[in-house]
């Protein structure tokens, strides 16, 4: 696995003209599970997929299920949860390096490009929505890993097609001073 800057990642699949037929996985990694997302076939939407059981004995069994799933759902990147503190690094923020580092170790996912998107409050948003829905403590786990895959995902998703949506219309009216922010 390799890792890109945000914008790096989508720009790839730009100029490798594969981003038509190219998906992203958005994963929140937990202590005990790692949520997935996954977009669309426009790369605007991130929908629920799965959560996996993470152990550090199983991790050559979810590269592989993760390798399935790259060629399954034609995946052009991975975009990871990851908390962004500048204040003071954070044991979640080491738990998703070694993660990441450990998958790499297996050799599953050569050639798998990846990115980190801050998480904010993902998991605290869906936590709050799910309290009131009074579901099973399990369920109601796996529904939060997978919502804050979603949420993880569509940040990166907004990010990336706003900063295209910018470039197309100043490239449409040249010789103007817009900027990119």
């Amino acid at each position: 696995m390799r890792f890109m800057k945000q914008s790096n990642l989508f720009h790839e699949l730009l100029k490798s003209n594969t981003l038509a037929s190219s998906r992203f996985l958005g994963l929140d990694v937990g202590d005990k599970y790692v949520g997935l997302a996954v977009s669309d076939t426009t790369n605007k939407v991130a929908s629920p997929l799965a959560v996996l059981l993470r152990k550090r004995t199983n991790i050559d069994l979810m590269a592989k299920d993760l390798q399935s799933l790259v060629s399954e759902l034609s995946l052009g990147g991975f975009v990871f949860g990851y908390p962004f503190d500048r204040q003071k690094p954070s044991r979640n923020a080491l738990q998703i390096k070694v993660f990441i580092d450990d998958l790499c170790k297996t050799g599953e996912l050569k050639g798998v490009n990846y990115t980190l998107m801050g998480e904010g409050f993902t998991s605290k948003n869906v936590e709050s929505f799910l309290q009131d829905l009074k579901f099973h403590p399990t369920q109601s786990k796996t529904l939060l890993d997978k919502f804050a895959a979603v949420g993880i995902l569509q940040l990166y998703l907004d990010y990336v097609n706003r900063k295209q949506a910018k470039k197309a219309l100043i490239s449409l009216v040249p010789n103007t001073n817009l900027q990119l922010i």
